[in-house]
């Protein structure tokens, strides 16, 4: 006779689950977590902890004041107390009396006395601790919100019969043919390549994900990519995450810009929701909990913060349809604008801030770019004059390129031709052209940008604040550090930076001394040479406003190493 035995799981509540599923007032309840505040008093004493499983903390009163010396902010601590309705604004609380025997408090790991985060510290220097900076409420609620995105596309493509596939990241394609690949080679040279050709970690996975897609109808991934690209703004990284869908049996960019907007909008609302959610909110519109701001919850926001967040999403969930203007349409629409000496002709790139300036009031599409500004897979569209493809770039207030998607090239002929006139090798590419070879289709896609997406929803500003472990050039050299030594080569940098965002002004005000103050060496100077140097000293000093405003935002500063 067999007999079935029913197993049950031992894991210990997390505090969010405490707070999703109280237990039963006056019932004895365990907690783990981190310290985040105390708070002493003559008669009592208070502990916030938490196990970053959820923002809220969780407060933990102690009847006798005399069990706080010991303890300190950043301890891993495990109480065991009465679970009390609190006079205070949260709902529950753990009471400990060390006069019960049943109660017990135990410190699991004591903190070092260089522990770094038992104050308020900038997100900029926290970049400096990347082993502990996640400890935080501010980025442990980043990790959260990746997680809980990821979940709701996988949720959204599961509901339009996208099937999750895994392309390679090691390839010998170069997808976006700017050469900004990292090689793959094994540590011991050999006379053979270890490949057998020249192998890169992938910089999109998307002419992999057309071989699946044409497979299945539908496929879809979010995979790490990587770009060999010196840049150090605040907007760019090695090593970043792409989400990436293929479409079979669309031949209309229209269907492609439609899909992506109904998915941007899918996640801003599940947001909204969850938010709404876990701030216990009593409202089922989407509409009114955006416009309370009760969202903004799931991340904890500060009331400042939770206005930015509020207004980021309410362009993302605007009524009507997002618009849509060709690259054409968008060149006259900006030269309108534009002073004369600025003006832009067909086939100048856009650069950020004509991105910006297009997308200032809503989300937009723009369409059908110059055929020599995009990759060899996209499918022509335009005429013999103005040769453009069939592709679209999503831009997003304040932050430009969201998303970038275009049909691709599904005539045979046609796309050999498009690969010799961007200079390829057919040989290499032969796997890729037998798909156009044997059943032809015509397949669109897109890819968007996982840490844009991530940063803009949060509030941040910088793809380095929400990435775990952010690859930028020399960003490792930080990881080999130990945290004395991080704060010391933080320090050298800051000043390197000061020093060399100073020399950016220091000659242009010298020049201004000498043009118009003949001596200095004089004992008196005229009325003339004392304006003169009065207004070049104002000129300096707003110069250096400028310079510490820069600096602060460190969004062009080159401090990648401390990243």
């Amino acid at each position: 006779m067999l007999r079935v035995l029913r197993r049950f799981h031992s894991l210990s509540p997390t505090i969010k689950d405490i707070h999703v599923n109280p237990p039963s007032p006056d019932s004895i309840i365990e907690v783990k977590g981190y310290i985040k505040n105390i708070r002493q008093y003559r008669k009592v004493g208070f502990i916030d902890i938490n196990d970053g499983s959820i923002f809220q903390n969780l407060n933990i009163t102690l009847k006798n004041p005399k069990d706080m010396p010991g303890l300190k902010i950043g301890q891993s601590l495990s109480v065991k107390g009465d679970w009390k309705v609190s006079p205070g604004k949260q709902p529950f609380e753990v009471v400990y009396d060390r006069d019960n025997v049943l109660h017990s408090m135990n410190v699991i790991g004591d903190i070092a006395e260089d522990y770094p985060l038992h104050k308020e510290i900038s997100l900029s220097n926290l970049r400096q601790f990347p082993s502990l900076r996640h400890r935080t409420s501010k980025l442990s609620s980043i990790l959260r919100l990746r997680s809980f995105v990821e979940t709701k596309f996988m949720e959204f493509f599961n509901k339009n019969g996208f099937v999750k596939v895994t392309p390679p990241i090691i390839t010998s394609s170069d997808c976006e043919g700017a050469g900004e690949v990292f090689k793959v080679e094994p540590l011991t040279s050999t006379d053979q390549k270890f490949f057998g050709k020249d192998s890169y970690l992938t910089v999109s996975t998307q002419l992999h994900l057309e071989a699946l897609a044409l497979a299945v109808n539908r496929a879809w991934t979010l995979s790490p990519c990587f770009r060999a690209e010196n840049s150090n703004t605040s907007r760019h990284l090695c090593e970043f995450w792409m989400l990436e869908a293929e479409l079979c049996y669309i031949d209309r960019i229209d269907q492609l810009t439609g899909f992506t907007e109904d998915m941007v909008r899918y996640i801003v609302r599940e947001l909204v929701k969850e938010g709404a959610a876990s701030a216990a909110s009593s409202t089922d519109s989407t509409t009114s909990v955006l416009e309370s701001g009760d969202g903004a919850d799931l991340l904890g926001a500060s009331p400042s913060n939770k206005e930015l967040l509020v207004k980021r999403w309410s362009l993302l969930l605007t009524p009507d349809k997002w618009p849509s203007m060709t690259y054409t349409e968008a060149i006259t629409h900006l030269n309108k604008q534009l002073p004369q000496h600025e003006q832009l002709k067909w086939g100048d790139s856009l650069q950020l801030k004509h991105e910006k300036q297009l997308a200032s009031t809503s989300p937009i599409f723009i369409t059908d770019y110059p055929a020599s500004q995009k990759p060899f897979y996209m499918l022509r569209s335009g005429n013999a004059s103005q040769p453009t493809v069939a592709c679209f770039d999503l831009l997003i207030p304040e932050f430009g390129e969201l998303a970038g998607g275009s049909l691709r090239e599904h005539n045979y002929d046609v796309l050999v031709e498009d690969m010799k006139l961007h200079g390829m090798n057919l040989d290499d590419m032969d796997w890729y052209l037998t798909l156009r070879r044997h059943g032809t289709i015509p397949h669109g896609g897109f890819g968007l940008g996982f840490e844009r997406l991530i940063t803009y929803l949060s509030g941040r500003d910088s793809l380095r604040d929400v990435a775990a472990f952010p690859r930028a050039p020399s960003s490792n050299r930080m990881d080999q550090l130990n945290v004395k030594e991080q704060q010391e080569f933080q320090q050298i940098v800051e000043q390197k930076q000061m020093k060399d965002f100073m020399n950016l002004y220091s000659n242009l005000v010298g020049r201004c001394f000498e043009d118009c103050v003949n001596d200095f060496t004089s004992a008196s100077l005229t009325t003339k040479e004392s304006s003169c140097i009065a207004k070049c000293s104002e000129k300096f000093l707003k110069h250096s406003e400028r310079v510490g405003q820069r600096f602060q935002e460190q969004k062009y500063v080159p401090n990648t190493l401390v990243f």
